[in-house]
Order: C-alpha cells, then structure tokens, then sequence
C-alpha cells in the first residue's frame, strides 16, 4: 500500500532539523504529475492543531502555496472561519515539464486571517525532492509538521505624504510621495507595494484611490497625486485611511502598514491636517511612521458597507 506508506514516511519537519525548531500544528497535502495538461496537481486536504491567534480564543487559517524559486506561481485557499482543524479540500494545478521538477520545490505558508490589519504568518512547509517520489504519475498523500515562524516586532516604515486643499474648489489633493524602510513580504527579501487611499466618514468609505504598483521595491518612489471631491463644509467631518498594501497577482493582497490623517485623529495625523487647513493651495508634506491597524475612528463599519456620498450624511 504505497499511499500509506508515504503517508507514514512524511511526518517530518519540513525544513532541515535545526536546534529549537517549534511546529505549530500539521498539513495533509497530495501531489500528481499530470503529463496530458503538463502539470503538477497539488491538493491541500487538511490541518491539524493550529495555533490560537485571535482574542476569541481561535484562527481563521488560510493557506498559501508556491512551487518556488519562480516567485509568480501562487495559489490561495478560501478562509475557514473560527477552526484549528480546517478541512480545505482544494486543488491546484501548476504548469511545469516533468524534467524541470527537480529543480522546483514547493511552499505552503499557513496564514491567519485579519479583516482590520496585517494577516499573520502561522508557520510554513517546504517540501523538496519533488523527482524523489517513485511514482508521481499517482496520487500520493504527505503529512508533514508546520515550522512555526518567529512573529518579530519589526518598524514597518514610514510613507511621506503631501496634503494639499482647495477651498473654492472643494478639492483635496493627497499626493503619495515616497516610502522608505518597508517590510518585506515576499520570500525574496522584497515586497511590490502600492498606496490605497480611502475617504472615511462617519466609519463609512466615500472614495478610494489608489497608486501605480512598484515592483520588488522596499523604499517605493511614486509622486502620484490622488484626487478627493471634498465640500468645504465637510472638511472638518473627513479623515483619510492610508494602507501600504503588498500585490499579490493571484491570492488577497497583504497589509505592509497603514495610517490615518484628519482632524479626528490623534498625533501626527491631526497635526498634518490641521497644517493643510492653514495653508490653503499649499501643499503640504509629512512622513507619517506606518502600524500594524488604523486608529479607531478609522475602523470601517464594515466591510461589506457600500461606500456613500456626501448627499447621504444630512450635513451643511
């Protein structure tokens, strides 16, 4: 029974065994080669025993899976919602000769869920020695431990941003300049930001804009200006949600870091706006130091809210 026999053989550490490694929980994966479409078949069935991370007293895991060193294949279950047993059951297929499999591995990154910050990184698999199996025309079934990864509190930037108001026109200008020091996301040592920025009011989202994508660029010059209708007499109801988000062209885009400016807000984001308010027609500029979450007053209603106008807010 070949099945089993590589289900026994493959709980192991998924990387090379090092001093005070931590697991964090197991995967259940399967692999294929199929030679009609060219590809490798990879399922992710299961995991077991995951970590808490929420306050609730469990996760909302995820998982990430890359046939590496070429960064651009990446596949991304859906959610499972509250479990530390998810079964996932899904199925991906990378297009891949036969031949160039021995010089590919595999990389599942196990990831926990976050609608307000930065999903964090549970633990990892990798599993090497693709051309190792005897017979990966069949379908083969693996168990392996996940390698815990260290959850380091690391500065994550900072982004400088030139605010710039007209009054007459009722138009805000939020020019996103540069940003410098930003965390690397991807297994290269880079990340491909880019800048979204949304109008908030009343915890509800107005407008949003967002910037070109830089690729594999941790200190990102932009210089694109992004434009706001912005009434006067809202101005002192508004305030800007700021989030320096990694691309991801096949899974959800990653969180690097955000900020919030307006005259709710405390700290450097009241002080920048209220600078904007005494210059009018003057830009304006300031780096902001980028955190893991938005200040509460920018804590969206929800996230399934549909964005609203300023017709909708009963102000003056």
């Amino acid at each position: 029974m070949p099945e089993l026999y590589a289900k026994e053989m493959c709980l192991q550490p998924a990387i090379e065994e090092v001093d005070n490694v931590q697991t964090c929980g197991t995967l259940s994966f399967s692999l294929r080669y199929d030679k009609d479409v060219e590809g490798l078949v990879v399922k992710i069935l299961e995991a077991h025993d995951l970590p808490i991370k929420d306050f609730m007293g469990s996760s909302d895991p995820y998982v990430k899976v890359q046939l590496l060193p070429d960064r651009k294949r990446k596949f991304q279950t859906k959610v499972h919602r509250k479990n530390l047993n998810p079964v996932f059951n899904e199925t991906f297929i990378f297009s891949v000769a036969f031949e160039e499999l021995g010089d590919r591995y595999l990389q599942f990154s196990v990831y926990d869920f976050d609608r307000f910050s930065r999903h964090d990184i549970i633990g990892q698999v990798v599993f090497r020695g693709l051309l190792d199996q005897s017979d990966l025309e069949k379908e083969i079934e693996f168990t392996m431990n996940i390698i815990s990864t260290p959850q380091e509190k690391k500065e994550l930037g900072e982004l400088m941003l030139s605010l710039c108001y007209l009054p007459t026109a009722g138009r805000l200008t939020v020019t996103v300049i540069k940003a410098r020091n930003l965390k690397a996301m991807d297994i290269t040592g880079s990340s491909d930001p880019y800048v979204k920025v949304s109008l908030i009011c009343q915890g509800r989202r107005i407008k949003k804009r967002k910037t070109s994508v830089k690729k594999a660029n941790l200190n990102p010059v932009y210089n694109e200006a992004l434009v706001f209708d912005v009434p006067a007499e809202n101005v002192d109801d508004v305030s800007l949600l700021i989030k320096v988000l990694d691309y991801d062209r096949v899974g959800s885009n990653e969180l690097l870091g955000c900020t919030g400016i307006g005259a709710q807000i405390t700290g450097l984001g009241r002080e920048h706006w209220l600078q904007m308010l005494d210059s009018p027609r003057r830009p304006v500029a300031q780096w902001h130091p980028l955190k893991d979450s938005p200040p509460p007053p920018l804590q969206l209603a929800s996230a399934s809210s549909p964005p609203i106008s300023f017709n909708c807010l009963n102000t003056r």
